[in-house]
């Protein structure tokens, strides 16, 4: 009997039977949780094919295991598969924890409990109930008033996607709340260590913002602000995002640490690993159960159990092990951008451990660069170096001192600015070298099976060079055919045989892209933006919209921006995207720069030489498109009834955009031209004062579209303005129910409309 255990164990510990059963399970995973296509659940099912007789054929004696596996990972999915059907009703109440929550301004926004799972919650509170959040015990908010909703996906090409992202925590709603009221639930462990947490996030806001960023991204795995989001640009664009808290390397500083204090008292080996066990579980629940560092943890106590056991396991059958016992836990876990990264990191590391620095930079760079393209959309060809530089300052510097800094920091705070002003000046460093942009390549975004192609060759290209045969032909094969469907990617990405007309949903705003076929031209009529109604700064949503989708597509440059009118809604964000993207012209109605407030948004920005003001009759005449301006017709200071309008031609089409020109506009645009447009943006997000019935009546388009957010404050669409639609048998689409509307064209293919999410609309 001894003996048969002896064997099934020695079986199972055999090379490759785990990390092989590992991606078995991350194959599946994606089968039930992201295959959104035929195609891809085709892809997974022969990949998962493949794998199992893969398995069976090697470890004859282990289907058994393999089969136990897979059932116990089917509970554990079906455990975890219930999506939360919250209601507000008489008996609902939602449990929040202060540390899972924000409050800036009286405006409560974070994570909470409800029956069967969680949501997302957002209401006002009054300045009392501000002070009992900061006691940081659970409390419980009744008398609920407002409204559920589902998450809103991603609405725009290469944006974050939100509801993937929730969906990944097994979160699908969201609450806002009108009024509430709030009472503390304190008592029981897990309310004391939730109160741990947040007296760590109350203690680490008091130190030097540069010491906060790194105490809350190291021991919280969170960014506190969106003010250190350029800290985590500048790592990315540098391509060393990695070293964050996705690669989970701090936990061998706790490992280090405990052990040196372990062994000062004199404490057995498995007296040590007790203490990093119990310390490493409350590190597990202080960084919310962050990937990297959840890997790394477990990769260390199952490495220990073993070394106790005395028994041999390869690294990365341990890194399967413990890749199964984290989707166990946590069956969406790939959902996760930082789970795949980190894991691909970690297999990387352990595949090349035996080479050298400069070539194992090179190697896990080449196997991380798919999904930086699937993910971010860009990488930089000076990674290599930048990793040399970058991760000993990283770990002999920032982490040190962060380290150092959480216990000095309460007895002599005078020592943290000292490290504040060390930081400080290396970020500031960084920050120089990423805005120089060297090295950097906006690649553009490529899809699952792209991905997983280069993924596959490179990940055979590694596994053949640590063949001790060297078979130089395969090798050079594998190089050859991974260079050319790069080349080609990248062509079809930035050499584009069609072109495009694209409503960015923007919310309530306009933001129009259009380019041409290659010879690729882009230009931005408007550039979207929040409107403020409370004064306080707000976050650019360029950031979170136009960026990335230019980023998706290769664009990092702009022939010309249009802008039509001063509102915040169309221009709000034109100082942002001036700086991020380099701008050739920028053109307006004449009148607009003598505008104060519009004259700060591009101040420092752009140079006078670039700007070209417009009057009716003026003709901005570009390669493959000729802009004709008809509106205004006399200077103006930039308001809606000035704005500046625009019609263009493509593939015999003709577009129209007038910005939020009125009625009075329009009447005078029918007397002066005899204008058709096939395709029309109606003025002013549809509002009632825009797009007269005889006007629409004399355009006579095939198809008009409304940008404007979703339930906004104006009621736009106005219900007049879509009856008179209805009545002239004029179909529409709408940015609120589409998202991004895109009219593609070309040489070579037929025009036609998509909108980006699949909807039925008129």
């Amino acid at each position: 009997m001894p003996h048969s255990k002896i064997s099934w164990k020695s079986e199972i510990l055999s090379p490759g039977f785990l990390v092989l059963t590992a991606l078995l399970l991350i194959d599946l995973s994606f089968l039930v949780y992201q295959c959104a296509t035929k195609l891809s659940v085709l892809v997974c099912l022969l990949f998962a094919f493949g794998l199992v007789i893969l398995i069976l054929h090697n470890y004859r004696g282990l289907g058994w295991v393999l089969i136990l596996l897979l059932i116990t990972s089917s509970l554990f999915v079906k455990l975890h598969q219930n999506k939360t059907d919250f209601t507000i009703n008489d008996q609902a109440n939602i449990k929040l924890y202060p540390d899972q929550i924000k409050v800036e301004d009286n405006w409560l926004s974070g994570t909470g409990k409800v029956a069967g799972g969680h949501v997302l919650v957002s209401t006002n509170i009054t300045n009392k109930q501000t002070e009992q959040l900061k006691q940081g015990h659970q409390i419980v908010l009744t008398n609920l008033v407002g409204d559920v909703s589902p998450i809103i996906p991603a609405t725009n090409y290469g944006q974050f996607n939100l509801k993937s992202y929730y969906a990944g925590k097994n979160i699908w709603q969201q609450v806002k709340l009108k009024s509430c009221e709030l009472t503390i639930n304190s008592g029981g462990i897990l309310d004391y260590v939730h109160y741990l947490r947040y007296t760590l996030q109350r203690y680490f806001s008091k130190m030097p913002k540069i010491l906060d960023f790194f105490s809350n991204e190291l021991i919280l795995g969170e960014n506190p602000s969106q003010a250190n989001q350029q800290i985590l640009d500048n790592y990315r664009n540098l391509g060393v995002i990695h070293i964050l808290s996705i690669s989970g390397l701090h936990v061998g500083i706790y490992v280090l640490v405990i052990s040196s204090i372990c062994f000062y008292f004199k404490l057995t080996e498995k007296e040590t690993f007790i203490c990093c066990t119990m310390i490493l579980l409350i590190g597990i629940f202080l960084s919310n159960g962050q990937a990297g560092f959840v890997r790394a943890c477990l990769n260390y106590l199952l490495g220990q159990l073993f070394k106790f056991k005395k028994l041999q396991i390869r690294q990365y059958d341990l890194l399967g092990l413990t890749c199964i016992l984290h989707l166990l836990i946590q069956p969406r876990l790939m959902m996760g951008v930082g789970a795949v990264l980190s894991y691909t990191l970690t297999f990387g590391l352990v595949a090349t451990d035996k080479m050298t620095n400069i070539k194992q930079s090179m190697f896990l760079n080449l196997l991380l660069t798919p999904l930086l393209l699937l993910y971010f959309f860009q990488f930089n060809l000076l990674t290599v170096i930048f990793n040399l530089l970058i991760v000993p300052y990283f770990n002999w510097i920032v982490m040190p001192i962060t380290f150092i800094n959480l216990v000095i920091f309460a007895i002599l705070p005078d020592i943290s600015k000292l490290f504040s002003l060390i930081l400080d000046y290396g970020e500031i460093i960084i920050g120089k070298i990423s805005a120089t942009k060297v090295g950097l390549l906006t690649f553009g975004k490529i899809n699952w099976w792209q991905c997983l192609v280069l993924l596959v060759l490179s990940l055979a290209l590694l596994l053949y060079l640590n063949d001790k045969t060297k078979k130089h032909k395969i090798i050079r094969r594998l190089s050859v055919s991974l260079g050319i469907f790069y080349v080609t990617l990248f062509a079809m990405i930035h050499f584009p045989l069609t072109g495009q007309v694209s409503l960015i949903d923007v919310g309530q705003g306009d933001s129009i892209l259009i380019t041409t076929p290659f010879p690729r031209r882009v230009y931005l009529i408007d550039v979207g933006g929040k409107l403020n109604f409370s004064g306080k700064k707000l976050t650019p949503q360029v950031n979170k919209i136009t960026i990335p989708l230019l980023k998706a597509q290769g664009i990092g440059r702009i022939n010309g921006i249009f802008v039509t009118h001063q509102d915040s809604d169309h221009v709000g964000d034109l100082g942002p995207i001036l700086e991020q993207v380099q701008v050739d012209k920028l053109y307006m109605a004449q009148g607009l720069l003598n505008n104060p407030s519009f004259q700060k948004r591009i101040n420092g920005r752009i140079n006078e030489n670039q700007i070209i003001q417009l009057l009716a009759g003026k003709q901005v005449i570009e390669p493959q498109i000729n802009f004709q301006v008809v509106y205004p017709f006399e200077p103006g200071p930039g308001k809606n009834e000035d704005s500046l309008s625009l019609t263009f031609n493509l593939a015999g089409k003709r577009w129209l955009f007038t910005g939020d020109l009125g009625q009075a506009g329009e009447a005078e645009l029918m007397t002066k031209y005899q204008l058709h447009a096939d395709y029309f943006k109606l003025g002013h997000h549809g509002s009632r004062t825009a797009s007269n019935p005889d006007f629409l009546q004399k355009l006579h388009p095939e198809k008009v579209f409304i940008s404007a957010g979703r339930n906004n404050r104006f009621g736009h669409p106005h219900p007049e303005t879509l009856a008179t639609l209805k009545k002239q048998q004029i179909p529409w689409a709408s940015t609120q129910d589409c998202g991004m509307i895109t009219w593609t064209y070309g040489k070579f293919v037929k025009p036609k409309f998509k909108s980006f999410l699949s909807v039925n609309h008129q």
